[in-house]
């Protein structure tokens, strides 16, 4: 179609094959999320519906539905998002109802098979709209990607490797105990995200060999936790989201060069330190025991 549609905070190009969204950014009215996504390509396929609703205050809104399994940040979030901050969802004027209404039946008729129109008139597909798809049909959000947390910092390399560090303050114990962590996502099935808005968020990672895990997030080394001001939507959701799609990902680039990095910060003599000085910490507030102190802080020596 190659047609522009402008909304409040967002604008689609109909493509002949694709739905491009792209977000306003610089206004401090548009959701922060908007702002870190720029921009998402849905293929037609990755859509089970759309629909057009009157909005609040003199407003309508068009709103492509996307199917189950198609866009790893709606998989992330899995139903977390505030209606606001719905990526799918473009809010217009009242005045342009009848251009929506037009703009919404030229893209249902271009979705696939019964997507396209509901037995109901309404533009429900039954069939392809229920059915997952294979894979991801939307690209994640492209890394590297970092964001702190309450209790470290986590970063993903883009491809191949998630790394938790921990803070001084935040991180419980038994992280400190555990020491940093780094993770290939060929060790990887799945990605938890509870949003910071909701309490006790978190981002955790989900083993591949289903190891028992501490049921709190915050002794789970495979975890971060967010608390007041840490870890916001805009950045961990793309960040779970680039994870996702690395874990479900076909062709995974080799972890070497990452991992090679890794170790490299690993061996900095003043993050060192710094780890040994917090264990020294905990064993005198006794949450470390004297052997469970020697035998870290000798782990921690070789590290240099």
């Amino acid at each position: 179609m190659g047609d522009v549609l402008a909304g409040i905070h967002a604008t689609w190009e109909f493509e002949s094959d694709a739905l491009v969204i792209r977000f306003e950014r610089g206004n401090r009215n548009t959701p922060k999320l908007f702002g870190a996504l720029r921009e998402r390509r849905v293929p037609h396929e990755a859509l089970a519906s759309v629909t057009l609703t009157p909005g609040k205050r003199g407003t309508v809104v068009l709103h492509a539905v996307p199917r189950p399994g198609a866009d790893p940040l709606m998989e992330a979030a899995a139903g977390q998002l505030k209606e606001t901050c719905d990526p799918y969802r473009l809010v217009l004027p009242a005045d342009r109802e009848t251009l929506a209404e037009y703009y919404r039946d030229e893209l249902r008729a271009l979705l696939p098979g019964d997507a396209a129109d509901g037995a109901d008139g309404s533009g429900e597909g039954d069939d392809v709209a229920a059915v997952p798809t294979d894979g991801f049909l939307v690209a994640g959000p492209t890394g590297p990607l970092s964001f702190k947390t309450y209790d470290g910092r986590a970063s993903f390399d883009g491809t191949s490797e998630v790394a938790f560090r921990w803070s001084w303050t935040g991180a419980s114990s038994e992280k400190w105990k555990a020491g940093d962590q780094t993770f290939s996502v060929r060790e990887l099935s799945g990605v938890e995200w509870r949003s910071p808005e909701i309490l006790d968020g978190y981002l955790r990672l989900v083993p591949r060999d289903g190891a028992p895990r501490p049921a709190q997030p915050d002794r789970d080394p495979a975890s971060v936790v967010f608390g007041l001001g840490y870890g916001p939507v805009h950045e961990s959701l793309p960040f779970a989201a680039a994870v996702l799609a690395a874990i479900r990902g076909k062709d995974r680039v080799p972890v070497a060069v990452a991992a090679g990095a890794a170790d490299a910060a690993r061996r900095d003599p003043g993050a060192v330190a710094d780890r040994i000085r917090h264990l020294g910490d905990l064993h005198r507030a006794g949450l470390v025991t004297d052997e469970e102190f020697s035998v870290k802080k000798a782990e921690l020596l070789a590290e240099l």
